[in-house]
This record gives structure tokens, sequence and C-alpha cells, in this order.
């Protein structure tokens, strides 16, 4: 079904008149592309019944509640929205994951829905059911619905936001949670440098070092150029990814080049300037002389010429590397080694967990991932598994001081002791607020020198 998706700016209703034998009125609507609607309100038995009707109406348009479309389903809306404003606007990426929610999560259980008679217990109803299966496609769904009816209220589709306010039960995510097991996501140390050791000399070791020590995204390492580099100052510019264009067509590019196309990064934040550690700059420094040697040695082949096209991750011909490209190297080298069955990606929660577990400023670290909130860092690449467990020789002294031992008959009175803690912690936390000014504009340059610094002694 077709949508309407512009708004109305303006209206006319007309006096009630007799139509067919009964009585109705008439609403001009005026929409903000400047196209013009006429719609009709008819069948009551009463001249009173009408205008009370028409009065109902005048205060819904006055207050934007009035529905333009009442005949459009949920599956409708969802399809609509998908091809004409997320298709448009998102990343190739983006639009495949959600267009798989709406096809295989929403449309099959709530798609026949009139949009307009779509409930809050409907949609509980729907999250409840994903959280018995998988809490990330919970989320997912969650996020796509209340995105989607989000646009449906902008639109004028809805009076409200059914989704606003839907809460899933604890107990439920919980249970789901409970059976299975968290899989180990980062590597330690050790780990790191086992890999990075075994990786040189493989075609992904300057990947490698791109994610594990700077934090850097597949797509921006395959899209890094030795124009970025700063030489003078060691610093690199992520200004770049490599992936597909949005709303193209793989026939529209050269053989092989669909899925290495120039695309602008994740985000805003995801533009930074970053330290280069020494390993990975010295490392970058070989490469290039690989580079030119493999340029030098082409310059001639008519057959199959060396591209210059500058990009640090290349094949000797001067081509580009697919996001895959990686993957069987790295699980062979993780087999080989003994190490953590852990997925590329997890390389930048390495990153961040390393360097939260060694008290770096979560601030600076967020700034070097690219992500514009603290929280996404903390909470999304931060293995909390990891930080807990390097937290439990500080807490287990803790708490053998204050919980009462076994052999212990009667509790004490911990009431003064409590105050005196409450006021310990009040004054720590006033004197971080003092200072919070001064971290936060401190922390970035000092940062990234620390940072910088423990990434070289680290591999070193």
């Amino acid at each position: 079904m077709e949508i309407n998706n512009s708004r109305y700016i303006d209206f006319k209703v007309y006096e009630v008149t007799k139509i067919k034998d009964k009585y109705g009125f008439r609403i001009k609507l005026i929409f903000d592309d400047g196209t013009e609607s006429i719609q009709q309100k008819a069948g009551f038995n009463s001249q009173r019944e009408a205008k009370k009707e028409r009065d109902n109406t005048i205060g819904l348009l006055y207050s934007g509640a009035y529905i333009v479309q009442k005949k459009i389903s949920v599956s409708d809306l969802f399809n609509f929205w998908i091809e004409n404003e997320i298709k448009l606007r998102c990343t190739h990426n983006t639009y495949y994951s959600f267009r798989g929610i709406i096809n295989n999560h929403i449309n099959p259980k709530i798609g026949n829905i009139t949009l307009t008679l779509l409930n809050k217990a409907q949609i509980q109803n729907l999250y409840e059911q994903e959280a018995e299966k998988s809490h990330s496609a919970l989320r997912m769904v969650k996020a796509v619905i209340e995105s989607g009816l989000k646009y449906a209220l902008n639109k004028q589709l809805i009076s409200y936001n059914p989704s606003v306010g839907v809460k899933i039960s604890k107990t439920l995510i919980a249970k789901n949670r409970e059976y299975k097991p968290e899989k180990v996501k980062t590597l330690t140390e050790e780990q790191l440098k086992l890999l990075i050791e075994k990786s040189k000399g493989t075609s992904i070791y300057m990947q490698v070092l791109f994610s594990g020590l700077m934090g850097l995204r597949v797509s921006e390492v395959n899209g890094l150029k030795y124009t970025d580099v700063d030489f003078v100052n060691k610093k690199l510019k992520v200004q770049r990814q490599l992936g597909i264009v949005a709303n193209s067509k793989k026939e529209d590019y050269a053989l092989k080049t669909y899925t290495k196309q120039e695309i602008p990064v994740k985000s805003f934040a995801s533009n930074r300037e970053l330290d280069i550690p020494d390993i990975v700059f010295n490392a970058i420094l070989e490469q290039r002389k690989i580079y030119e040697k493999n340029k030098h040695r082409r310059i001639n082949d008519k057959t199959n010429p060396f591209q210059d096209l500058g990009y640090i991750c290349c094949s000797s011909y001067g081509r580009p590397r697919c996001k895959s490209y990686n993957f069987p190297h790295f699980k062979k080298i993780l087999k080989e080694n003994n190490l953590p069955d852990i997925r590329w990606h997890d390389l930048r929660a390495t990153y961040a967990t390393i360097l939260m577990k060694n008290n770096f400023s979560l601030k600076a670290i967020s700034k070097r991932m690219g992500h514009s909130r603290l929280i996404i860092t903390a909470d999304i690449y931060g293995d909390k598994k990891e930080i807990v467990r390097d937290c439990t020789n500080n807490l287990i002294p803790f708490l053998q001081d204050v919980l009462p031992r076994k052999k212990d008959t009667n509790m004490k009175d911990l009431t003064k002791e409590g105050i005196e803690v409450n006021r310990l912690i009040d004054n720590e936390i006033n004197e971080l607020t003092k200072n919070e000014i001064k971290i936060v504009n401190a922390t970035t340059n000092y940062s990234k020198e620390i940072i910088n610094e423990y990434f070289s002694e680290l591999i070193s």
C-alpha cells in the first residue's frame, strides 16, 4: 500500500451538509509538499451527531493528532519505512539488518494488525516472544519497532506511539541468558602479544595491528591510505571506510569492487585523528617499502597492472581488501596457537578492555574508538567479565573486613562505620567533581600519549 509521508500543515473543515440522505462533512488537507487532499466523513443519522464529530475532528486537527490514513497495516508501515527512509539515508549494512528484522520478526507476528489499532499489549507480547529466543534479537526488534513507530507518529499516521513505556520482565531476560554462557570476547594482554607475534609475516599483520593496538573497525582498516599518515608527528587520520554504497546496485560497479567502495565512516565521532604506537608506525614504514617494490615490479605489466590507489592494506597488485578477507587467516592463527575463538571485531573489545582494566580515561578511550557516547564504549565493548575479575583481589579484603564471620554469634552495629564510609565516599566524589573540568580538558592529550606509550611497551 502506498503511504503519503507528507505532513499536513493547514486544513479547512466544511460545514455539515446532507450527503446521500444522511449527514456528513468534508475536510481539506494541505500538505508540506504543496499537495492537497479532500476527505469526507458521512453516514451520520442526524445533523447533531455530525456536528459533534466535526467538532471532535477540528480538535484533533489543531492538536496534530488527526490520522490522515487509517487503513494502513503494521506491515504497510514498516515495508514503506525501510524502502523509502532507511534505504535512502542509512548504510547498506544497516538497511539489510533492519529489513531482516522486519521480514523475519515483525511482519510475521503483528504485520496484519491495523496500524491505528496496534497497542502496548501486542507489542509487549512480541517482545516477550523474542526474549524467549534471543536477547540480541529482542534488542534489535525493539530498536526497529520504536524507530518505525516514531516515524509513523511524525508523519501523522498514528496519534500516539504505543511502543513508548513498554517494558520486558527482567526475570524473562535473565532466564533467557541463564542457559547461554557468555563466550570469551576478548584476548588478554599476553594472548594479544602472541596473536601479533604469530601474524607477523602473514597478509593480515597490518590489519591485526590497526584493530588490536588502535581499536579500528575492519572497514576503517581497509580504507586507510598512506596519505592518512602524518609521518612527522606519527598521527593517523581515520576519515573513510570501504563498503557498499547505500542504495546502489552491484551491476553499476566493476567486477569485485562492489563491496570495496569508499564511503563515509560510521558516524561524525568516527572521524578522528589518532597517535600511532611505535610498533604500528614502524610496520607502516616497512609496508610502504613493500608497496613501492610491488609498484615498481609491475610498472610495465600491461595484462595486470599495479593499481596505485595508496591503500596500506592491499594486495600485491595494489587492490584494496574486502571485509571478509581477514577471516580465514585470522581463524587459522587462533586455532594453531590455542587462542580463544573470537571474532575479528572482538579485537576492538580487546583494545577497549585492556585500557579500561589499566584505568585509562574512558573519555580518551571513547574518542580513540570513534564513539559519540561513553556508554557505548563501556557497555558494548568493555568485557565486564575480564574487568570484574581484575577487581576481585581488591574486593575480597573489603568484604572479609565488613561481613561477619561464620563463628560470630552477635551482629555488630555498623551504623557508625556506615556513616563514616558514606562520608569518605562523599568526600571522594566532591574531590572528583572539583577536578572534573580539569580532567576532561586534560584527558585527551594526556591519555593519547600514555596510551601510545602503553601499547608500545606492551608489545616490545
